[in-house]
């Protein structure tokens, strides 16, 4: 039986005091969720071209949460420097009652920083130096020392960093987290991680999002066609440069 989510839903939040035309407003996926509001479920996977808005949906999940918008824990004071949006104060959060209220958010954009971050503000428990490590060793090492127990997950295009067998791996540790009561919020480019088994997953375009299977995601259909005859679509990229 699966768990139910620890963020049930994102609602329009109608008292919101009006606003002029804020820029997300014009992303059609966003827009939706503004109408319409959006429900979660215990595996949620974002999947879309560049600027169809899964980071900034991802981001206003994470600052719902507690999380910062860079990346961390609830509660966490990192940040470079600030960019994200307000759309989670347009939004009323609904919460499972009684639901663990651990967070953590992975961004891979800030992820370089927050290692630093951790460097400078040491816990109690000593981590791993993961400026030692290579990009992808980082961030399978962030996921097995932050994402331990039942909580919320969220992850904005983590595969930015990992080999195919990388994001086997993660999904593996996702997988697990989820059959331990952890919702996981996703979002990426990535047909591996976006076959996350359980998952229902969001396609993002010009119509808004909506839900897919993963055999019929835009992602899934050009990786085949490109694996399957890449000389085609070098032609075609090539001959147009």
């Amino acid at each position: 039986m699966e768990t139910a989510p620890i963020l049930r839903r994102l609602a329009p939040d109608l008292g919101a005091p009006p606003i002029p035309a804020p820029w997300y407003a014009e992303i059609p996926a966003i827009a939706q969720v503004l109408r319409e509001g959006w429900d979660l479920s215990a595996a949620t996977v974002l999947v879309g071209d560049n600027g169809t808005g899964k980071s900034t949906l991802v981001e206003a999940c994470a600052l719902a949460s507690g999380t910062g918008p860079e990346g961390g824990s609830r509660g966490s004071a990192f940040s470079t420097r600030p960019s994200e949006s307000d759309l989670w104060r347009r939004l009323v959060v609904e919460r499972r009652a009684g639901a663990p209220r651990r967070a953590f958010f992975l961004r891979a954009e800030t992820a370089h920083s927050f290692y630093t971050y951790l460097e400078d503000n040491p816990g109690a428990r000593p981590e791993p130096v993961f400026h030692e490590m290579s990009h992808g060793e980082s961030f399978l090492a962030l996921v097995g020392e932050r994402m331990r127990r039942p909580g919320l997950y969220l992850l904005d295009e983590p595969e930015s960093a990992l080999s195919f067998h990388g994001c086997l791996a993660l999904l593996a540790r996702l997988h697990t987290l989820m059959a331990s009561g952890s919702q996981v919020i996703l979002s990426t480019h990535s047909p591996v991680l976006a076959a996350l088994p359980g998952a229902r997953i969001w396609e993002l375009g010009e119509w808004g999002m909506r839900p897919c299977a993963w055999e019929d995601l835009d992602l899934v259909r050009g990786w085949r066609g490109f694996l399957d005859e890449p000389a085609r679509y070098l032609r075609q990229v090539l001959d147009g440069a």
